[in-house]
């Protein structure tokens, strides 16, 4: 008799893990034989302690809203690398194994001035630096705008690997192979761990749409589960009248693409599963630096630069990458002037 009750107890028990949590078990009775069978309470309980450790995930997991609010502009080259392994280590967590990574570059605070400074060597001193645009205000070449790139992608690998399983940091291999002209600006950064090759890490930096043949071939040879990211891409996000043609098939498609339309290699990425997770952007709107930064799991977080130069204020949040123009409302809305207008005392300052 108490073989027969501990060995329907463990059937029950079992079964409880193993089907659904809506599956509901008769009531406790006891049959003619003496044999007793399990009441539902056990099953019960153990449904109540699921749902309650879902709960307790669902609260512990913040909303897009709140991944949003908690947007902000790194104020410094650490900051802004920490931001950017995090982020990189989060969409990796979510599934996401093939990353884009746009960022600001450290420069000299003297070298802000278009047309009024020299561009020194990439050999910046990343505690006293700026964070800039890799755009046209940039007064160096293709070359010297790679060698900062470089080190930021190296920077942001050595973050996002410090803390690997076993605790020895991996190896971080420069490849220049990658750029076939050599003076194209394009490189790989490639991790080697202890761990073994399903840790590694591959980073493109400012590929071109030349290195798509080189992406597709690494991302193959990564398999699935490993991740293959992508820093400052050389290509814009926004698309002008050649990329917009190029996304379409046909004949014109492909002389769009062979005249430069970045659709057909875009198209190839989203195909190998690239998707943007973090995005930091800045240009000028009303005299003043602005700011824009997105993870794959937020909106976009738009900022404006105080007019002390120490901190950016929110003016707007929106799902889709805003446009100037979207800005530029954001601004007016907040009552932000012209900066000129702020900086001799028609209007108020922006702290």
């Amino acid at each position: 008799m108490k073989f027969q009750v501990t060995t329907a107890l463990a059937l029950l028990l079992a079964a409880a893990d193993t089907t659904s949590a809506f599956s509901v078990t008769p009531a406790s009775t006891t049959s003619s034989n003496g044999m007793l069978h399990i009441s539902t309470d056990i099953a019960m309980t153990r449904m109540s302690m699921s749902a309650n450790d879902v709960a307790d995930n669902e609260a512990e997991t913040p909303s897009k809203q709140q991944i949003t609010d908690g947007l902000s502009i790194p104020l410094s080259y650490d900051e802004m690398v920490r931001q950017a392994a995090t982020t990189m280590k989060d969409a990796y967590q979510a599934g996401v194994t093939r990353q884009i990574i746009r960022v600001l570059l450290p420069r000299s605070p003297d070298n802000d001035q278009l047309l009024q400074y020299i561009e020194n060597d990439a050999d910046v001193d990343m505690a006293s630096s700026v964070l800039v645009p890799p755009d046209e205000t940039w007064q160096g070449g293709i070359m010297q705008l790679y060698r900062v790139a470089s080190l930021t992608a190296r920077d942001m690998l050595r973050e996002y690997s410090r803390n690997t399983a076993g605790g020895v940091p991996p190896r971080i291999d420069e490849d220049r192979s990658v750029d076939e002209s050599g003076v194209d600006g394009i490189g790989l950064w490639i991790t080697q761990g202890k761990t073994g090759p399903q840790d590694d890490v591959s980073c493109f930096v400012q590929p071109t749409q030349e290195t798509i043949d080189a992406i597709e071939s690494i991302h193959t040879q990564a398999g699935p589960k490993r991740l293959v990211a992508m820093t400052n891409p050389q290509w814009r996000i926004t698309d002008d009248a050649l990329d917009s043609a190029s996304r379409d098939g046909g004949l014109l498609g492909s002389v769009a693409s062979f005249l430069g339309g970045k659709g057909n290699s875009l198209k190839r990425l989203e195909d190998m599963g690239f998707e943007s997770t973090y995005i930091v952007e800045g240009y000028v709107c009303r005299g003043g630096n602005v700011r824009m930064i997105k993870r794959f799991n937020s909106d976009w977080g738009v900022f404006a630069e105080n007019d002390a130069a120490t901190d950016y204020v929110k003016v707007g949040t929106q799902e889709t990458r805003p446009t100037y123009q979207d800005i530029d409302a954001m601004l007016e809305s907040k009552g932000i002037s012209l900066k000129y207008a702020r900086d001799i005392g028609m209007a108020p300052k922006l702290e």
